[in-house]
């Protein structure tokens, strides 16, 4: 395990993760997801720490409102957020990580689209 840095593009939010230095992210194909190019890095809480910004963050939600999508209400990135498939976690994107810390990063596709068919006892695992 190691510590990696990240956040949003004007820096205003700025967070600190415990994850390993070779990632396995997801990449979604869900509307927001597929969008926004999301690559999802999934954690317990307790491996997330928000370092600056939460007064710049701004939430959207929609469809079950289970899933809180965190912006940048400055720059408008989504650095992190909690997931529908994992409420009690964090979904960091592994995009707006720092990459001096990341040797590797492996993705997987998650068929987001079928959402239910692809979680269906309605959660993820942690990596």
């Amino acid at each position: 395990m190691s510590i990696h840095n990240g956040g949003c593009h004007c820096g205003r939010v700025r967070f600190q993760i415990e994850a390993p230095v070779h990632l396995r992210v997801d990449e979604c194909n869900c509307s927001i997801c597929s969008k926004s190019g999301y690559l999802h890095l999934i954690l317990p809480q307790s491996q997330f720490t928000l370092l600056q910004g939460r007064e710049s963050l701004t939430t959207y939600t929609f469809n079950t409102a289970t899933a809180k999508h965190l912006f940048c209400s400055v720059c408008g990135v989504k650095s992190f957020y909690i997931p529908r498939s994992h409420p009690n976690g964090v979904s960091v994107n592994a995009r707006c990580l720092d990459t001096d810390t990341i040797e590797a990063m492996s993705i997987t596709p998650i068929d987001g689209r079928n959402w239910e068919s692809q979680y269906p006892d309605g959660r993820g695992e942690f990596y």
